[in-house]
């Protein structure tokens, strides 16, 4: 360990506006995405070993590169930092992933000796359609920087209660804590994002949830090949945060 202070990045897009920024400390580049693929309450052992195995299934991945992952980037969590910065997006797949780090840092280290902060922007003075830190440079990041939040109990509180609605995939009981739910602490991105999620657990009278029919609505317009149906999803559903690899899940089980 080289500072007191980790910086978990949502991904390695936000790497370079980052090193740019020069703000201090160590990193943690997140290259998962539990958004997608079987997860589980305790993010132990065999939970990365299912993801492993989920990831080298569907993306056609190493195990392996996937393990040195583990070993080295998320093995920083355990190290007795003074200060943890988590550096997110407000969008279903970054809102996922940060509900699994803050269960990790709840499961795995003593809160009360170190504070999380929180850096999730869901705009960005000066930028048309944000949709995520690595479109910012480092000036850009350093300021928002600077306006980050410090993480209360309550918000760890939350982020299990979401974590395990998120887990049991109960679409009813989700809406249920959604309206229920009056106050969302500093986790502002997080009701949005697990509203689009109930509309992948809703489906149609024909089967299909709200991204199924969307790709299939967009492919019968005339829209076929990938790339421009990425493009025609994202126009309206930058709330998703799905990459092509991601959408390309759900073209493959439409057979599209």
């Amino acid at each position: 360990m080289n500072s007191q202070t980790l910086h978990i990045l949502n991904g390695d897009a936000t790497l370079p506006g980052f090193i740019d920024c020069g703000i201090e400390g160590d990193t943690l580049i997140w290259r998962e995405t539990l958004s997608e693929g079987p997860v589980a309450n305790t993010l132990d052992a065999g939970f990365w070993k299912m993801r492993a195995q989920w990831i080298s299934n569907t993306y056609n991945a190493s195990e392996q590169e996937y393990f040195n992952w583990e070993a080295t980037e998320l093995a920083k969590i355990n190290e007795p930092y003074d200060e943890i910065n988590l550096w997110f997006e407000f969008d279903l797949f970054c809102q996922v992933n940060l509900l699994g780090v803050m269960q990790m840092l709840n499961q795995q280290t003593d809160l009360s000796e170190r504070a999380v902060h929180l850096i999730c922007p869901d705009t960005v003075p000066g930028v048309d359609n944000f949709r995520g830190l690595g479109q910012l440079s480092g000036g850009q990041l350093e300021t928002l920087f600077d306006d980050r939040i410090q993480l209360t109990d309550y918000d760890f509180k939350l982020a299990a209660e979401a974590w395990q609605l998120y887990i049991a995939g109960d679409a009813e009981n989700l809406k249920t804590w959604l309206i229920t739910n009056s106050f969302w602490g500093s986790l502002h991105a997080l009701k949005p994002a697990m509203e689009a999620h109930v509309k992948r657990l809703e489906v149609n009278a024909a089967g299909y949830n709200y991204i199924e029919q969307t790709l299939l609505e967009i492919y019968n317009s005339g829209i076929t090949s990938r790339p421009a149906i990425y493009e025609a999803f994202w126009k309206d559903n930058s709330i998703y945060g799905m990459g092509d690899k991601q959408i390309d899940i759900y073209l493959d089980k439409l057979g599209l």
